[in-house]
């Protein structure tokens, strides 16, 4: 299923690309500084981990906020960025039933919620792309954990996180392109945190960092 989202999401971008190339210079704005809002989705999921029996798949989330563009010429610009986002990982883990009992079913789901702050150097080869690529600082405002069962039962949790047993400020870097159509951009990104979850080493979560694409629909004004 991932691979799926995933080649849609650049099967969009590519088509997006095709269909701005006749762009009048008119929609030229690489000097002139902007604000804009977007909204979209995370393609989410977990790398370097490290628990018992710990496999992870994707999973969607939203994600949304607002940017700048601040030129510092026609060429090269700064892309700050304010975004809430959500990511994390899903699992199905399946126990044989024997003889006498069908086969049971867990189903494991986990969200972080983060405020994601990228800072990002922006460089526009044309008016209707920009590359962007730059460190990023997130904060995690909370997990909720949700379990189900092949038979029906459910169950979630919520944490709000006030120890340091998990990390809250995590540093990581994120890259991708815009497409710039008049005053609509569909932007795509992926990221990579480069520190783990896992705080003072104390907690009993499985370790891991995130990983996530993300495709948003924005407008700047």
């Amino acid at each position: 299923m991932k691979h799926i989202i995933t080649t849609a999401a650049l099967l969009l971008l590519s088509l997006t690309a095709t269909s701005v190339f006749a762009q009048d210079d008119e929609f030229d704005t690489r000097e002139k500084f902007e604000v804009g809002v977007k909204a979209g989705i995370n393609i989410s999921n977990v790398y370097d981990e490290e628990g018992e029996d710990f496999v992870a798949d994707s999973k969607v989330g939203f994600a949304g906020g607002v940017f700048l563009s601040i030129p510092l010429n026609k060429y090269i610009g700064l892309q700050p960025e304010v975004l809430y986002s959500q990511k994390g990982f899903q699992s199905t883990r399946t126990f044989d039933g024997g003889i006498f009992f069908d086969d049971y079913t867990v189903k494991t789901s986990s969200t972080t919620h983060h405020i994601d702050i990228p800072l990002q150097l922006q460089i526009k080869p044309a008016s209707f792309m920009t590359i962007v690529v730059g460190p990023q600082y997130s904060f995690v405002l909370s997990k909720v954990d949700k379990v189900e069962d092949s038979e029906g039962n459910s169950d979630a949790d919520t944490t709000e996180y006030n120890n340091d047993n998990i990390r809250r400020n995590i540093l990581g870097v994120v890259g991708g392109v815009d497409f710039n159509i008049s005053h609509l951009v569909i932007s795509g990104r992926a990221g990579w945190d480069l520190q783990d979850n896992n705080g003072d080493g104390t907690s009993d979560n499985p370790r891991y960092k995130n990983a996530w694409y993300q495709v948003t629909v924005g407008v700047k004004f």
